[in-house]
């Protein structure tokens, strides 16, 4: 096999990213963008590694059972989007697949109940965040997109298809308003021009928006008239806000917003639950599947108000707010101080006083509060990177009766399921589709203290 080969393939299986993966006469893996399982396909070998390779979809010979046509003009360039050339129910069925496999190779697992995944009720127009990184056509024209699958070149495009209705309204009369003025978009190259990102969130419950623009510096020209003239046209709009970001990163966000015109947040709900987000706010991005995302949470927690619960990784509170009502006392554990601000805030909204909020370290925090408390269950919703050794290290010393584990990345959350199977028993796993059309997925984990005689 060498780079550049054409090659018959069988696609067998879906990895985690997205990619077909099928394997060659030698056993060697090759994965395939924008291919399903039981597709027979021509494929261009593009990268090879020790052990595996990488291809380019040339053509489908036969079609897999359950492919379909992606509705998106622009999904075989975008990277928004891995699985819009999946039926739905396909989809769901290889995320289950997934995330079963990889407790069972990672966290070495296979005694557990395991759900179905909860589906989207629809699996477009669900997203109440985006995030457009901006670009200049040869002409001069501003215009906003996404990124290019493996790559920082952006492809133009304003009406996404799982975005909110109302966040393509915007883009598409913010970027008019841009186009009547000079105005620099940030070169990543050079680190010059004004302009970085545009972000605008939605509350889906609420239609209201919030448009920021992120901005390579303090020096914005004519904003205000810029923010007025969308406001005028956009009536669900509530403000709009300057984010300043002159440092050469990808991070999207700077550490300080400006209130060009109107208010700084907007009000969403998750079921009866009230929260106000402001423009750098944590908010799951498919506000309809959080509520059953919380549900599952409010299962595992059972029937016990004199619960002392901690959520760790709390964001602005909104599991915490949720699940108050379950609870004696929730302490709500968060490093980042807006984050915290935000869900006092969102407390006293909703007149919950019940949540002890606490800025620090999960890792530090927890000890703190174990040491003083006796509580009986513990919340889990750390990044991507999961848990810190030293978070482990301390559930394996103590004996919580519940464990409940959130996350947005199977692979590391059985990587912590494997740590913690000494001490506490795997006993359900809840699938939620949080990002339909990519192969994302959230999934909720309720573990037990295990007896000195291993079980429950």
């Amino acid at each position: 096999m060498y780079e550049g080969e054409i090659k018959k393939l069988k696609v067998e299986d879906l990895a985690h990213g997205g990619d077909g993966v099928a394997r060659t006469k030698e056993g060697i893996a090759v994965f395939i963008p924008l291919t399903i399982p039981g597709d027979l396909i021509k494929a261009k070998i593009t990268k090879i590694k020790k052990n595996y390779a990488f291809a380019k979809l040339i053509e489908i010979i036969e079609a897999g059972k359950g492919r379909k046509k992606p509705p998106c003009p622009v999904y075989n360039d975008c990277g928004g989007c891995q699985l819009q050339h999946l039926e739905y129910k396909k989809e769901l069925e290889l995320k289950n697949n997934n995330l079963q496999q990889i407790i069972k190779r990672i966290a070495g697992i296979d005694e557990y109940k395991i759900n179905e995944v909860l589906a989207a009720e629809d699996d477009f127009r669900y997203r109440n965040k985006a995030q457009f990184p901006l670009t200049t056509k040869e002409s001069g024209e501003i215009t906003a997109g996404f990124y290019k699958r493996g790559s920082h070149e952006v492809v133009p495009y304003h009406d996404c298809l799982i975005q909110h209705p109302l966040i393509n309204r915007i883009l598409k009369t913010t970027l008019k308003e841009l186009n009547k003025r000079e105005i620099s978009v940030y070169d990543e190259e050079t680190a010059e021009g004004l302009l970085r990102h545009l972000v605008i969130r939605v509350g889906v419950c609420t239609n209201q928006a919030l448009l920021i623009f992120v901005t390579n510096g303090n020096e914005f020209k004519a904003k205000e008239n810029i923010a007025e003239k969308i406001l005028a046209a956009i009536p669900e709009l509530k403000g709009v806000i300057q984010n300043i970001n002159n440092k050469n990163t990808n991070v999207i966000f700077g550490k300080k917003d400006i209130i060009i015109r109107g208010e700084n947040y907007i009000k969403e709900y998750i079921n009866k639950t009230a929260y106000l987000i402001s423009a750098r706010s944590f908010f799951q991005v498919n506000t309809l599947q959080a509520e059953k995302l919380y549900n599952k949470v409010l299962d595992f927690l059972e029937e016990n108000n004199e619960q002392k619960i901690v959520d760790a990784f709390s964001g602005t509170g909104s599991i915490a707010l949720y699940i108050a009502e379950k609870a004696e006392k929730v302490f709500a554990v968060e490093s980042l101080k807006p984050a915290v601000k935000d869900g006092k805030r969102n407390a006293a909204l909703n007149k919950i006083k019940n949540i002890k909020f606490i800025n620090g370290l999960v890792e530090d925090e927890l000890a703190k509060i174990l040491a003083e408390e006796k509580i009986d269950s513990i919340i889990f919703d750390p990044p991507r990177k999961g848990l810190a050794e030293k978070t482990i290290d301390l559930l394996n010393n103590l004996e919580i009766e519940k464990v409940i584990y959130i996350s947005c990345n199977p692979a590391t959350q059985a990587r912590d399921l494997k740590k913690l199977k000494g001490k506490y028993r795997l006993i359900e796993i809840q699938g939620v589709d949080m990002f339909p059309n990519t192969y994302h997925i959230e999934s909720v984990a309720l573990l037990k203290l295990k007896n000195k005689s291993g079980e429950i």
